[in-house]
């Protein structure tokens, strides 16, 4: 399927692509609270900037678009046109999360990484959230 868009509109949507305070990463932050959960924004300290960190459960958080960290969803699907651009890129975003996840692992962090798709299912989401942070012992006592 071919872009639907000229270069210039492709190129002038992409970069109005934020890197935080996205709508996915304000629906966890709001469901993470409404949980009871504190957290920072965007740490600095730790590799890959992290948009959440937990310093009570040492957990940082990734929320992850799904195209732009290649999810393996409908949404994760790389474009036709460009194609040695995107897979470059893509390729490369996957890359750097994998170095990142394996350095906050070696710091002693836990990492969790949240997907753009799973915020259709918020109670499957908030789930997910208590088991990792809490462990299926606890999701009882909340």
């Amino acid at each position: 399927m071919s872009d639907v868009m000229t270069p210039e509109q492709r190129s002038r949507l992409m970069r109005r692509v934020g890197s935080k305070d996205t709508r996915p990463e304000r629906v966890i932050r709001s469901l993470l609270h409404t949980l009871g959960y504190r957290f920072r924004l965007h740490r600095k300290d730790l590799p890959g900037t992290p948009d959440l960190v937990l310093p009570k459960y040492r957990t940082a958080i990734f929320v992850h678009g799904c195209f732009w960290h290649s999810h393996d969803c409908p949404k994760g699907a790389r474009p036709q046109s460009n194609a040695d651009f995107w897979g470059n890129k893509l390729d490369s975003n996957r890359r750097r999360d994998a170095r990142v996840c394996v350095e906050l692992q070696k710091r002693g962090w836990k990492v969790l990484t949240l997907w753009e798709c799973q915020l259709s299912d918020t109670v499957a989401l908030a789930a997910l959230v208590n088991r990792e942070l809490r462990g299926a012992d606890d999701l009882d006592s909340r």
